[in-house]
């Protein structure tokens, strides 16, 4: 067995797949090895700071000559008049585990010393100032600005709030003396290195785009000179003060070149200066080159940043994790409402060192390590990769017996093959496959992080992980000392899988911290290049176009009046259908239609008066992977090429071809009633690259640049495909399907259901099926609700008292055993019909659990010896041996008979160790639930002659539900139960019930920074769901046409995931609240979970609540309320809402935890008084019961005495008759109750059919007789009769709604009532038809007394 767990969140140690700057020579003789001088401070994530416009843009300070009085981070301070240069000190290590001492790299060009940088950088930051005043550091601009804001300053309002980065700080001023506190970090890093002291001198925030010169800012379109972007940089005054665009719309963007990759942490906006012109959110995109951009995301669903409210205060983000990249964009996506799109922008950050080779998908390296220098615990292999390739080797290492470890790029998937060699391990031990990544051909860099131990092995792909861990001894490491990396040397040994090179780039490719690139570059005899291998990464970009709605279009020009149609292109999408191409021909209606349909392409040719020639081709291509698509119509072919496969139809097009001017891709303007475009499919949402009309090339930046064609809502230069399945929110094991803007999860076999699959379908217990109204059966039941383990079957049996989980196993039958050849028998095993995670759960559960283990023994022994060595065991759930046996403590090595004395031997402990020649029987009960269930039974005593053994397990019986009943009453508002924060971040559901007369009160509330959840009553009527996980407040509620505030116990259910929020209470129909589109996702509290009451003591809850789960976990309520003040342990009074499940006159009987049903005063029997108790009457048969007996009557042979019943001597004021019946003949008596003193009551049907009842509560006058003739009830149908008398007052019901009363003549007293009878009539002598009693069928027989009627 092994598990597999994934995490959405790089591992700590992930860092190592996002390599940092690693130094190189400079021969600086201050620089210790294993340090580099980058840098001294950091800038603050999400700081606003308020300032003024007379508040500009300080330099950096602490000239690298160290004169004194040079200004700190804060802000410039003058020293006789002379502004110094600034420079900046970092101090980073190299990765852990690398050999050899580092060698320092100076920041700038990477050619200079720190001095020479530092002035050069002073000299370009004052000639940039000339002209200008006084600047200020964006600290100092928000100290000034607070000081004349006041508490106003940095309280901005935003649109998103800016969400998972560290709390806003200042930055923190370097006091006077810069020089001798730089002289003093040249001495700490000449100590011995440590990896502590490194991640504190670690830091990464110099400011990056005030240096450059202001040809290194471009953008889309300028208002006016003064407002070019070269004016863009934070806190610039010149110009007008920043950039804006001549238009403002979603299509402007800014664009800086870095000049080389530098390593961004951070980035800072500000709006224009002295204006109403700012951006509020933008989208923040990056490249290597300056084609095909990648959008930086926050999270998994959040891609934008908010920006500012106003043009002067500064909104700083820090970027987790940090990007590598030259060239930066900012798409403003909303502005200002008052003015236009106004920008001043900074970026922090620090240099990057980059080692990259270039394999050819025929090349590879190998690297042979020594025995000496291998890691004892573990590998550790970090790399990043950039391929347009789907497929392709990354690494591999192979041992013995076709082990090996394999690093695979399949379908733009990562996948981690893992063969530990040991055919005998069960799967996945013997092979793991673990799969991590998608869409990762996309010519952009990706990190890889491998952690591979003897038997776990932890793999983190970008920001997500997944860890294995295997249960046996895999031995992962044990494995020859070569690992290839880009292919697979020869044919390997152990390769069983189709595979192809890898064609791409590797960056910073580090084994157990040895830098293999630097190896191959120097040729070293441990490393050994195969094929045409480069050291440089310089793949021409492919410019892509994305469709991001059903509305996008792109119209390109052809060639009038060609006589053939080519188009060529490649796409990639989720959507199963959408248009993808319609061109018209210039003379006459005929026209292409392209369109994608349930995952194939189907090219149209129509043409009116003549049906429509179509042709299909591809499958399954709404897979996310790029598809090639070459169509071309010419002389009598139609043709449409899908990824190398062609597909034609001949047509008989009227007339000579003659190509129109326009293509549509993707979609059609709106004036546009062309083919195609007032079709029942949308637009195509997507992305198209290598687009082709006729013979030319279509370069998407033209179009972009209004130099070729119109487009509507595109995305040019970038491709904005996102794989809304990784990671998968899907639960439990639901299958993940998506589509451009959302993603669906099929929860089928799953046993849950929702949006996410996070919702049990099943209950959580056989107590809970119970008290739904549920009889005895096999149910599936969910112990652990939303948690982790899935359903299992399991028998429920409601007794009166008890209900019972039986679940079965696969060795109920009787075993036997017996040695052969001499050795000793093997043991049985147990499978349960549940895991041992869910056994686990149902015993933890339960209140009781029991198993019956039934032993018997002939000449075989439990223990042997007088010191009671034991020869037989049984084993439980945790694996552990156990010698006890049933009654007994364990290690008491008793049964049952041996500690109550009797058995077999009084000198034994068990029956079994008399070791008799015949069998002998230990019938024994293991009730420690601990230990629970019996998963082996080991008797070993059977090698002597003719001895033997068998032994019968019973089912695992587990009763009570520790958590259904678990409840707290709330006495005081101000009171409330306080547990550890509740953890859902991306899922979360609260159910519970709860009784209350009060009108409101909050049930559960736990809060965060800004994040909280609360559940409350917020009105009689009213329940609650609140929320806010980032992106406002999100509330469901559920109303009900009758007061919840009834003192009657009510369930209530909360859900919020990715998708939605629900909320559900009672049978009521249910609210939901969709999520918005790509908005934040995770909920982050950091408070104690409340529980009847809030943190403020303000609408406090009274009332009870019971049965608390948190995402499936239970709470125990009554634990806490033992030490709180204010809240007491239970909360009584079920059968309010629970009696109604006592039926047929059954009455609730009040329990500690729950109620039971008395049936004694009902026909019917059973858990809830369901059970008919029937009798079928033959012709002549009847049924005597008697009350009391007389001193001269004998009873008959079927007489059964119900004295205990009704007391004697009984004189009834009252009584109460109800029974049911069936019969098709007549006349037949039904009921005759009799007394010592000739008095009765009897229920007859009549020759015709007819009902009569005769009451004679006095002997010395005439009956009275009630007919009921309306209808002939012998008609073989159940009929119901139900009497009801009190005094002379009787009341008839028949089939619960023929009424009729009647007042008696006779008395109002029944007198020394001695029996009833059913069938017959004993000593009373009726008319002849009625002594012959046809077949009858009685049910639901019963006769009570009124409570306080009786009467001695």
């Amino acid at each position: 067995m092994a598990s597999i767990s994934n995490t959405s969140k790089g591992h700590p140690h992930a860092a190592q797949a996002h390599p940092r700057t690693h130094p190189q020579a400079s021969g600086d003789p201050f620089l210790a090895p294993g340090w580099t001088l980058l840098g001294l401070r950091r800038a603050r994530p999400g700081r606003t700071v308020g300032g003024s416009p007379s508040h500009e843009r300080a330099g950096l300070a602490a000239g690298a000559a160290g004169a004194a009085g040079a200004a700190g981070p804060r802000g410039p301070q003058r020293s006789a008049g002379v502004r110094q240069a600034g420079v900046r000190a970092h101090f980073r290590p190299l990765p852990p585990g690398a050999p050899g001492a580092l060698r320092g790299r100076s920041v700038g060009t990477g050619r200079e010393g720190v001095g020479v940088a530092a002035e050069r950088a002073g000299r370009q930051r004052q000639g940039a100032r000339a002209g200008r005043g006084r600047a200020r550091g964006p600290a100092e601009a928000g100290r000034a600005g607070r000081q004349r804001q006041g508490a106003r300053a940095g309280s901005c309002g935003r649109a998103h709030r800016s969400r998972r980065t560290p709390r806003a700080q200042g930055r923190e001023a370097m006091e006077p003396g810069a020089a001798a506190f730089l002289g003093m970090l040249f001495v700490w890093a000449a100590r011995p290195w440590s990896p502590a002291a490194a991640r504190e001198a670690h830091r990464c925030d110099v400011p990056l785009a005030s240096t450059l010169p202001r040809e290194s800012f471009s953008c889309s379109s300028q208002l006016s000179s003064r407002h070019g972007p070269g004016f863009a940089s934070l806190n610039r005054r010149d110009g007008a003060g920043g950039w804006s665009p001549l238009v403002s719309d979603k299509y402007q963007w800014l664009q800086v070149d870095l000049g080389e990759r530098m390593e961004v942490t951070a980035v800072a906006t500000q709006g224009g200066y002295g204006s109403s012109d700012w951006v509020s959110s933008y989208v923040l995109m990056f490249s290597d080159g300056g084609r095909n951009w990648k959008q930086y995301r926050r999270e998994e669903s959040v891609s934008g940043f908010p920006g500012n409210t106003n043009a002067d205060s500064v909104v700083q983000h820090r970027l987790q994790p940090p990007l590598e990249a030259r060239f930066l964009r900012f798409l403003p996506l909303a502005w200002s409402p008052k003015g236009r799109i106004g920008m001043r922008i900074e970026v922090y950050g620090c240099a990057y060192r980059s080692e990259m080779v270039n394999f050819d998908g025929k090349s590879f390296l190998l690297y042979t390590f020594n025995q000496k220098s291998m890691s004892p615990a573990k590998d550790v292999i970090s790399l990043k990769f950039r391929t347009r390739q789907t497929d392709g080797i990354l690494l591999h290492r192979e041992g013995q017996n076709s082990k090996h470890v394999t690093l695979q790029l399949v379908g733009g998937n990562l996948i981690l093959l893992l063969n530990s060699g040991r055919t005998n391990l069960p799967c996945p031990d013997a092979h793991a496959t673990l799969t991590l990544g998608s869409l990762l051909d996309d010519e952009h860099w990706h990190s890889v992080l491998i952690e591979l131990g003897n038997t776990h092995v932890h793999f983190t792909v970008d920001r997500h992980s997944q860890h294995f861990q295997a249960k046996g001894k895999s031995d992962y490491l044990d494995l020859d000392y070569k690992i290839s990396f880009g292919g697979i040397p020869g044919h390997g040994k152990s390769v069983a899988f189709p595979h192809k090179d890898f064609h791409g780039c590797f960056e910073n490719l580090y084994y157990n911290g040895v830098d293999i690139i630097d190896l191959s570059k120097k040729h070293t005899p441990q490393t050994l290049v195969m094929g045409n291998v480069s050291f440089s990464c310089s793949h021409p970009q492919i410019s892509p176009v994305t469709f991001p709605s059903s509305r996008s279009y792109l119209a390109l020009l052809g060639t009038v009046g060609e006589d053939k149609v080519l188009v060529a292109f490649q796409f990639r999408t989720w959507n199963r259908a959408g248009l993808l191409l319609t061109t018209q021909f210039r003379h006459g209606p005929a026209a292409l239609v392209l369109v994608l349909n349930d995952g194939k392409l189907r090219l149209s040719l129509s043409q009116p008066r003549h049906p429509a020639r179509d042709v299909t081709a591809g499958a399954g291509l709404s897979d996310g992977q790029w598809h090639s698509v070459s169509l071309s119509l010419k002389v009598n072919h139609l043709n449409v090429m899908v990824d190398g496969e062609t597909a034609s139809v001949a047509h008989s097009l009227r007339g000579q071809i003659d190509s129109g001017d326009t293509y549509y891709l993707g979609g059609c303007p709106n004036s546009s009633s062309g083919p195609g475009c007032r079709g029942p499919l949308a637009g195509f949402q997507g992305c198209l690259r290598l687009i082709s009309i006729g013979d030319q090339a279509v370069d998407p930046v033209t179009v972009q640049q209004g130099l070729l064609g119109t487009f509507r809502d595109l995305q040019i230069d970038t491709c904005g495909l996102t794989d809304r399945c990784l990671p998968s929110y899907c639960e439990h094991g639901g299958e993940c399907s998506q589509s451009w803007d959302t993603f669906d999860c099929d929860c089928a076999r799953t046993g849950y259901t929702g949006a996410t699959c996070h919702s049990p379908l099943f209950e959580q217990s056989c107590d809970a099926h119970r008290h739904r109204g549920d009889s005895s059966g096999f149910y599936y039941i969910d112990s652990d609700g939303s948690g982790p383990l899935g359903p299992a079957l399991v028998y429920c049996n409601m007794t009166e008292d008890t209900t019972w989980i039986s679940v079965q196993h696969n060795g109920s039958q009787l075993a036997k055993v017996k040695s052969s050849n001499g050795g000793s028998p093997q043991p049985v095993f147990f499978k349960y019909a549940a895991s041992p995670d869910q056994l686990q759960a149902i015993t933890d559960g339960a209140d009781d659990c029991r198993q019956e283990l039934v032993l018997h023994c002939k000449k075989s022994r439990l223990s042997a010896g007088r010191d009671g060595t034991p020869v037989s065991w049984w084993v439980g759930r945790t694996n552990e041996t156990h010698t006890y046996w049933g009654g007994s403590l364990p290690g008491a090595q008793k049964c049952a008979c041996g500690l109550q004395g009797n058995c077999l031997d009084s000198q034994r402990h068990c029956n079994c160790d008399t070791a008799r020649d015949e069998w002998t029987r230990d019938t024994v009960v293991l009730s420690h639930k601990e230990h629970l269930p019996v998963t082996q039974v080991a008797m070993r005593d059977t090698g002597r002659p003719q001895s033997e053994a068998a032994y019968a397990l019973g089912p695992l019986l587990c009763s009570g539900d520790s958590s259904f009943w678990n409840s707290a009453s709330f006495n005081i508002e101000t009171s409330y139960l306080h547990f550890p924060t509740f953890r859902g971040e991306l899922s979360a559901d609260v159910a519970f019930f709860f009784k209350t007369t009060a009108p409101s009160g909050v049930f559960v509330e736990n809060l965060g920074i800004t994040d909280f959840i609360r559940l409350e009553l917020h009105a009689p009527a009213e329940v609650t769901f609140s929320f806010d996980v980032g992106n406002g407040r999100c509330e469901v509620t559920v109303c009900s046409p009758t007061p919840f505030n009834d003192n009657q116990w009510h369930h209530v259910r909360a859900e919020r995931n990715v998708k939605e929020a629900t909320l559900q209470v009672d049978q009521l129909p249910s609210k939901t609240q969709a999520a918005p589109a790509d908005g934040h996702a995770r909920l982050q509290l950091n408070s104690q979970l409340f529980v009847g009451g809030t943190a403020t003591r303000q609408r406090g809850f009274l009332g009870c609540i019971r049965s608390l789960r948190l995402n499936g976990l239970a709470l125990d309520l009554e634990e806490r309320a033992t030490m709180t003040p204010g809240v007491d342990p239970g909360c009584p009074g079920h059968c309010s809402s629970y009696g109604h499940l006592c039926r047929n006159g059954g009455r609730c009987r009040e329990r500690p935890r729950g109620i039971t049903c008395d049936c004694a005063f009902s026909a019917y029997d059973g858990p809830f008084c369901e059970s008919e108790i029937s009798a079928y009457f033959g012709t002549g048969s009847s049924v005597v019961y008697n009350f009391q007996e007389h001193s001269n009557r004998t009873a008959s042979k079927n007489t059964s005495s119900l004295a205990a019943l009704l007391p004697e001597g009984l004189t009834l004021a009252g009584e109460v008759a109800t029974l049911s019946f069936r019969t098709t003949g007549t006349p037949s008596l039904l009921l005759y109750v009799s007394s010592f003193y000739e008095e009765y009551l009897s229920v007859i049907l009549a020759p015709n059919g007819s009902l009569q009842i005769r009451y004679k509560l006095d002997k010395h006058q005439e009956p009275d007789v009630f007919n009921f003739g309306f209808k002939n009830f012998a008609d073989g149908r159940f009929h119901q009769v139900t009497i009801h008398r009190e005094a002379a007052g009787v009341s008839v019901e028949v089939n619960q709604n023929a009424r009729r009363q009647v007042v008696l003549s006779s008395g109002t007293e029944f007198n020394a009532v001695k029996s009833l009878m059913l069938g017959t009539i004993l000593g009373m002598v009726l008319p002849a038809p009625s002594r012959v009693i046809p077949p009858l069928l009685l049910e639901q027989v019963s006769v009570g007394t009124l409570p306080g009627q009786e009467d001695r």
